[in-house]
């Protein structure tokens, strides 16, 4: 049976509560007393941090790294303004939330002081920027952004060889609803004539 010791933990790493339990018979309360020597930085119940020294304090863990530990190694897709206004559409929107697609959990959740706005909606494994098309599509309102004017962007990109049509049409008709395949499929045809 594991005895209550002082874990080597890695500086800039976060942990879940269960983390512990190889050094301890009862996991929260050494993470609570880690916590209280000032070892581990509480980030939310049964998540924390072992902060890495910094210049100006502490160094806050990467956005992915809170991610993957708060989704416990589940798959997950950061989507939104930063890749929508990449793709080269006429968007320029911006949101103070990260938008998270995963296959976990819904709903605007505070991290390490910053807050994702999670939800559970199906993404491919490796998201290609066709999907992301697709995705600025289904999310037109949020981006404040017409859906014509993005069809009609869309098909000029097309011209420009700028997405791959086939996978264009596939993620579309995989990850979009009836409308926005609709729009694709508009835009595919603009673009060929």
């Amino acid at each position: 049976m594991p005895t209550a010791a002082r874990p080597q933990l890695e500086p800039g790493r976060v942990y879940r509560t269960r983390d512990f339990a190889p050094w301890a018979r009862n996991a929260p309360r050494l993470a609570k007393r880690l916590e209280r020597e000032g070892v581990l930085i509480r980030l939310r119940n049964g998540l924390f941090l072992r902060p890495r020294a910094g210049r100006f304090g502490p160094v806050p863990p990467s956005d992915g790294q809170l991610l993957r530990r708060f989704l416990d190694d589940s798959p997950f897709v950061v989507t939104g303004p930063e890749r929508w206004n990449a793709l080269g559409l006429g968007t320029t929107a911006a949101f103070v939330n990260q938008l998270v697609y995963n296959q976990k959990r819904s709903g605007m959740f505070a991290l390490a002081g910053r807050v994702f706005d999670l939800r559970k909606v199906a993404f491919p494994e490796h998201p290609p920027k066709e999907w992301y098309v697709v995705d600025l599509f289904e999310n037109a309102e949020r981006a404040g952004a017409s859906r014509a004017d993005l069809e009609r962007a869309l098909a000029t990109a097309l011209r420009r060889r700028a997405f791959d049509a086939r996978r264009l049409r596939r993620m579309a008709e995989e990850f979009g609803r009836k409308r926005t395949q609709a729009h694709v499929e508009r835009a595919l045809t603009a673009a060929a004539e």
